[in-house]
């Protein structure tokens, strides 16, 4: 399941990109069809037997929680359209994998967990990997506001930590269809409410629906789908590193689609990034024990 899902989001960069995010389409007219799109293709699962048993014992806590992992990934998605509009899709996909970072740095302020050195190290690493990609970026002229598109995309990457924590929380007494369908219920509600706000138009022609109707139904279900069901057995820094997987497959295709060749310099701070992410969840005593 992972595997199939992990595909499907390193195609997600070029869709939205494809869908034309960089020419001046809104980032959240986008945003809201794809979860318009996976509410409804959900629906189904989200009114079915198991999910409304599991509705029944509900508690306040849980309805707390799901609505924090939605405003968390309604945030995440925000975020990671929105870079793509102003950095490229290497640039993006590699910072928006940062999560593994940041879960590590949250756990050492909330869960009392005490990294190691080579941990340490490789937060380090991968801060400075950030550093070169956004310097590259910021030289190479090819995206003038390549700074903010990378500072979105780093948003994004906290903001899905954060989501990964909290849905492993709720998911260890929901089952899959009554998190899930929720979960984008919220998602969407925010989604609408902040374009709403911005006054920005939500019609769009058919091309541009085709597309986010293959974005809900590949990054929508297939790969947010299966993060969220497989988070109940899999800890959250697992997922953060199996994710590595995505900037490579979206940079591939982005040389080949839009003919975007990192520079060097920006290829030098991937590698870094990558390698680091890496080094904090390769197994081994990257932590301490306390």
């Amino acid at each position: 399941m992972l595997s199939v899902g992990l595909a499907t989001l390193g195609a997600s960069a070029i869709l939205i990109r494809l869908a034309g995010v960089d020419s001046g389409l809104d980032f959240r007219v986008l945003v809201f069809w794809r979860l318009t799109f996976t509410v409804a293709l959900l629906l189904p699962v989200g009114l079915g037997r198991d999910a409304r048993a599991d509705y029944a014992r509900v508690t306040g806590r849980d309805v707390a929680l799901v609505g924090a992992a939605g405003v968390l990934l309604g945030i995440h998605f925000l975020g990671w359209f929105a870079s793509l509009a102003h950095t490229s899709v290497a640039s993006a996909t590699v910072l928006v994998t940062m999560s593994p970072l940041f879960i590590a740095i949250l756990g050492t302020l909330f869960f009392r967990e005490r990294p190691g050195v080579r941990a340490w190290l490789a937060i380090l690493m991968g801060v400075a990997g950030a550093v070169l990609i956004g310097l590259a970026d910021a030289r190479g002229g090819v995206f003038p506001r390549a700074l903010l598109g990378n500072s979105l995309a780093l948003g994004a990457a906290f903001a899905i930590s954060l989501y990964l924590l909290v849905g492993r929380s709720v998911r260890q007494r929901l089952g899959f269809a009554a998190y899930f369908f929720p979960l984008n219920v919220v998602v969407l509600g925010l989604v609408t409410l902040v374009a709403l706000a911005s006054g920005v138009s939500l019609a769009v022609g058919w091309p541009t629906l085709g597309l986010c109707l293959v974005m809900a139904l590949g990054p929508g279900l297939l790969g947010h789908g299966a993060f969220a069901y497989s988070v109940k057995y899999i800890p959250a820094a697992t997922l953060g590193l199996l994710s590595l997987l995505e900037p490579l497959v979206s940079a591939v295709l982005a040389v080949f689609l839009f003919k975007e060749f990192p520079l060097p310099l920006a290829i030098v701070g991937m590698v870094v990034v990558l390698v680091s992410i890496a080094a904090i969840l390769w197994p081994g005593p990257a932590r301490a024990r306390g």
